[in-house]
């Protein structure tokens, strides 16, 4: 398939990105366009790294509204080092609100390594390692390490099923390709362009027809 012609492509996602912000998503398009790896500290690491952990084969609408009652088992992910000193009580808090083990103690596997390195040595790793290191902690398979590369900043694109559906009805190879043909006429962030296709195709179940030129 030949790829779409990318001032059309990147027409498509344009309106795809009007219709986004119309039905109030502007403030969500924001917080990624904002997104700066230099400012990931500690506490939004932890944060982002147990909301990727949890949303893995869930729905996003799920997570959102069971998030802030995990956060508070957490100790608002103030700290690892609260985190791991308190680990039965935030246990305790965490299963009665998320009744899944294995993904709370994942949690618990992150905080630990922030706990034994040090956040500064975490973030060394990540901007040197990015997505290979995110791989190592559980429930961060090639997918949800991107997904998690994405919500502290890094500049890359996560493949979800919506992205590779509209990659493949556009005739591009990969999504970073794709991606990166909207931003090369637009010059959004990879990342944004990302968030906006991925929201559209939750919004609209015939997505695929607006980028189907």
């Amino acid at each position: 398939m030949t790829a779409t012609f990318p001032i059309k492509l990147a027409s498509a996602y344009l309106t795809a990105k009007e219709k986004v912000i119309a039905l109030g998503f502007a403030p969500e398009i924001d917080w990624q366009h904002n997104l700066s790896f230099k400012d990931l500290t500690e506490t939004l690491f932890l944060g982002e790294a147990a909301w990727v952990i949890l949303s893995s084969g869930m729905r996003e609408t799920v997570i959102r509204a069971k998030f802030p009652a995990v956060s508070v088992a957490f100790c608002g992910w103030e700290s690892a080092r609260m985190i791991v000193t308190r680990k039965a009580a935030c246990r305790q808090k965490a299963l009665c609100v998320f009744a899944h083990t294995g993904k709370i103690e994942s949690i618990f596997q992150v905080a630990e390594e922030v706990y034994q390195k040090g956040f500064s040595e975490v973030k060394r790793l990540l901007a040197v390692y990015g997505v290979e290191y995110i791989n190592r902690f559980p429930y961060m398979g090639p997918a949800t390490s991107l997904h998690l590369a994405k919500n502290i900043g890094l500049p890359v694109v996560k493949p979800d099923r919506h992205i590779l559906r509209v990659t493949k009805v556009t005739g591009y190879n990969t999504p970073e390709d794709m991606c990166n043909a909207i931003a090369g006429v637009i010059g959004d962030k990879i990342s944004v362009i990302d968030l906006v296709i991925w929201r559209y195709a939750t919004l609209n179940k015939n997505y695929l027809s607006l980028f189907s030129i």
